[in-house]
This record gives structure tokens, C-alpha cells and sequence, in this order.
């Protein structure tokens, strides 16, 4: 094995067993998804994701959502945008978890109502109105398709990620940070904060 191979045997063994529907209810019920928090980091992302989406400079036919997990809430607000979404994680259980929604399963880990709710009240409609929002999802979701992770990913420092995307011919257009109250910096992640970057290919 060379030195790749090696990171994404070790990458992989250290995904075995994840559980999709314990990392839900982990990271995506309160405390960790607060809809009464204001200051939350998910109103925070979705609030980024609604922007980045809804400017007037992103559109197109098909929006892949590169390394998707088990999670939703990243494609609410792009869903409206585009006409065909396709889901992409390297894990097959994540992937199961997706489609479980997708078919609007029983056995569904997550009830991804609110979440929908909050989405429709970022584009000024009801919040009655999750149930067209989630059906427009699952109409435009066409494939949750396997991404193969190459190697690990590295922390990423914001002067890193910067240099990188100018490196690849990116613009960048905006770029956010949101720094985790001390009381959110709970748990396994040795996380500080959270960026969002919006960048053009030149």
C-alpha cells in the first residue's frame, strides 16, 4: 500500500459502525438544533446555504451535494433552485438513511419537519408550507449516489482554505464564521467554529 491507500484504509476503519440515526439525534435535536436559539449555529448554516442560494448568482439544472452524511438541511433552500439534486456520501449507511427520508419511510432516524418549517420562513413563506417544500425535495432528489473520500481530510485553517480556492481559480464571494458559544463546545468534535465560503469558478 502506498501512502494514500494507507490513509483511506485507516479512514475507512475509522467510519466502521458509524451510526447514522445516533448522530442525528446528537447534532440535529435540541441542544445541538435549537429552532428557539437565534444564535445556533443550524440557524446560522441554513441562514448561510438560504443566501448563497437565493442571491440571484447561483442557478443551473443539477446541484450535487458532495459528501451529503445523513443530513438534509444543506439542499432545502437549493432545492427551489434546481430542477435535479443528487445526494453523495462515502458511507452506505448514510446513504440508506437518506433514502429511508426520500421514500418517507417509518423507520426515518429523523423527523426533518422542523427544519423544513425554518426553511420555508428563510424565503418568506409559511411555515405550513414544509409540506410542499418537502415534497418538492424528494421530487428533485434524483440519485443518492457513492463519493469515494480519497484521503483524510485535514484541519482546515480559513488563510488554507483562502489560498486554496484562489489556488484552483475560484472568487471568492463571501466568506462568514460563526464562533461555538462555550456552552455549545460539547462532546466528541474538537470544534471552535465553522466557516462558510461562496466562491465563483473565474
Amino acid at each position: 500500500m502506498d501512502g494514500k491507500e494507507d490513509g483511506v484504509a485507516a479512514m475507512a476503519a475509522t467510519y466502521q459502525g458509524f451510526d447514522p440515526a445516533a448522530y442525528l439525534q446528537y447534532n440535529y435535536t435540541p441542544p445541538g438544533a435549537d429552532f428557539e436559539n437565534k444564535d445556533s449555529v443550524l440557524l446560522w448554516k441554513m441562514g448561510c446555504l438560504h443566501r448563497a442560494f437565493t442571491e440571484g448568482d447561483v442557478s443551473g439544472e443539477l446541484l450535487v451535494d458532495i459528501g451529503s452524511g445523513s443530513t438534509l438541511y444543506q439542499v432545502m433552500s437549493g432545492c427551489e433552485i434546481f430542477n435535479k439534486v443528487i445526494l453523495t456520501d462515502f458511507l452506505e449507511v448514510n446513504q440508506q438513511e437518506l433514502k429511508r427520508w426520500l421514500r418517507n419511510a417509518e423507520d426515518s432516524a429523523l423527523d426533518w419537519t422542523p427544519f423544513l418549517k425554518h426553511a420555508c420562513m428563510l424565503e418568506g413563506r409559511q411555515p405550513s408550507a414544509w409540506t410542499e417544500k418537502a415534497a418538492r425535495l424528494r421530487s428533485v432528489v434524483s440519485d443518492v449516489l457513492y463519493v469515494e473520500r480519497a484521503q483524510p481530510w485535514p484541519p482546515h485553517r480559513l488563510a488554507q482554505v483562502c489560498a486554496s480556492l484562489k489556488k484552483m481559480g475560484f472568487t471568492l464571494i463571501r466568506l462568514e464564521v460563526y464562533t461555538l458559544p462555550q456552552d455549545m463546545r460539547v462532546g466528541v468534535d474538537d470544534v471552535s467554529g465553522v466557516f462558510f465560503a461562496k466562491a465563483m469558478k473565474d
